[in-house]
């Protein structure tokens, strides 16, 4: 089995890919190892010390580091995911729940929101996966959109300008009511 590995535009993360499905539908993230308790390959990479976030993309894994260095962590995360999927265990048992069911919004609204999560899920989302994260539509009051950004885009120096400069922009453009994006 060969595993790719591709630098993100965080620093502090590095995105794997396995050259298989990951997650077929939806994403998981765990910011710590209570999180992670929910998949074996999650727990496993907890284990590693300095890892301090996992999250699973449709085709990738993306870890996060503190107080480590990539060159003593990667040979053993990819010694993790690939035992893992040797095993033939799943990623995340179980049926996953996605993070949009509980989004905000008024009723009155909910035309414009089904175009903001259009918008997200087709021009955002897949950019954003490229660098081994992702952004969800948490909700919309008075013409602010409020998205969760996950993964390598969690904590990235450059989420705010690609919040306010992209994102913001975009949604503006399509979407005039929209004055405004923060992340949740």
């Amino acid at each position: 089995m060969f595993i790719q590995t591709e630098a993100t535009p965080n620093p502090a993360t590095l995105k794997f890919l396995p050259g298989r499905t990951v997650l077929g539908d939806g994403t998981f993230e765990a910011r710590d190892p209570s999180e992670a308790g929910r998949s074996p390959l999650a727990s496993r990479l907890f284990e590693i010390p300095g890892v301090s976030g996992v999250f699973f993309g449709s085709d990738f894994v993306t870890v996060t580091k503190q107080n480590a260095e990539w060159p003593h962590l990667k040979p053993a995360i990819l010694g993790v995911i690939m035992e893992h999927f040797v095993s033939g265990q799943p990623v995340l048992p179980g049926t996953h729940e996605h993070a949009e069911d509980d989004a905000f919004f008024e009723a009155k609204d909910e035309g414009l929101v089904d175009t903001i999560r259009e918008l997200i899920d087709t021009r955002v989302r897949p950019a954003v996966a490229n660098d081994g994260g992702d952004i969800t539509f948490r909700g919309y009051k008075d013409g602010v959109v409020f998205l969760a950004m996950k993964g390598s885009c969690a904590g990235c120096p450059s989420s705010t300008a690609t919040l306010k400069n992209g994102i913001e922009n975009l949604l503006r453009h399509f979407v005039p009511d929209v004055v405004e994006v923060r992340a949740v």
